[in-house]
């Protein structure tokens, strides 16, 4: 009897939350997903079809078709970075949602483009250089949190937006290094995809490590001043309120002795 009454408790949980969720995302609420959120959710919704495409034996590399439409979809997924970016500040559609899901939107899309890449063509992209794209993510994401919590806000710097450019030119030469080499362009000219997709992986290792090491130079000692002044101040606090309960005691003793 108490089981089914439990199970029956449960159920009606569950549903509560059920309801409460559709009603957040209903189109009338101002919870709901608008138009630079949807954007933002689909570029996170195309990084499994991206990895799909790659790892799955239904596309072939015989004409390339595998290597050509992983690159249209990591490029359309590229795209929608900066359109949502756009349509939130040209709508004034900024959320919560949204400040949460573009970044790590673009985080996943460039680690797993990194990750499958290392089973793709280990040639170009070894597993050791996708440690150091995927850990200066992480490393400016731990970053970032600890600025939030102390009450900064660290906007994406030039070397930042260089980096991404970058990393997009290289995951699609590298894509399309898998299938050709040289690309023929007219008569005897010819595409270097490969020197391309070499010098664009070796670019993004340093730009990365230098845009790590810029966002840690121009913010970690406002943050660790500021924590560190946070830390004093309750250490202070501490000590007043210990005294504070000493000295009732203390006049309790000298009354006593009179």
């Amino acid at each position: 009897m108490a089981h089914s009454s439990s199970l029956l408790s449960l159920r009606s949980t569950f549903r509560e939350s059920i309801i409460e969720l559709v009603a957040r995302l209903a189109p009338g609420t101002p919870q709901s997903v608008n138009l630079p959120n949807s954007i933002t959710l689909s570029r996170i919704l195309s990084i499994p079809l991206l990895m799909w495409i790659l790892s799955s034996a239904r596309f072939t590399s015989v004409h390339g078709e595998k290597e050509l439409l992983a690159s249209l979809v990591f490029i359309a997924a590229a795209i929608t970075d900066g359109i949502d970016g756009y349509l939130a500040r040209r709508r004034e559609q900024i959320t919560t949602m949204g400040i949460l899901l573009d970044p790590l939107a673009d985080k996943l899309l460039i680690a797993a483009a990194f990750v499958t890449l290392v089973q793709l063509n280990p040639s170009l992209v070894p597993a050791w250089i996708a440690v150091v794209v995927i850990g200066r993510e992480f490393l400016v994401s731990g970053l970032r949190s600890i600025a939030a919590s102390e009450g900064f806000t660290i906007e994406a710097s030039e070397l930042g937006k260089l980096k991404m450019v970058v990393q997009i030119v290289a995951v699609v030469a590298v894509i399309l290094d898998h299938r050709w080499k040289e690309l023929p362009i007219y008569g005897h000219y010819f595409f270097p995809v490969h020197w391309i997709a070499y010098l664009a992986i070796w670019f993004t290792v340093c730009v990365s490590l230098i845009s790590a090491v810029d966002y840690f130079a121009a913010f970690w000692s406002k943050i660790d001043r500021r924590v560190v002044k946070r830390r004093r101040r309750a250490f202070i606090l501490s000590r007043r309120r210990k005294a504070m309960a000493a000295r009732p005691q203390a006049d309790g003793d000298v009354a006593a002795s009179t």
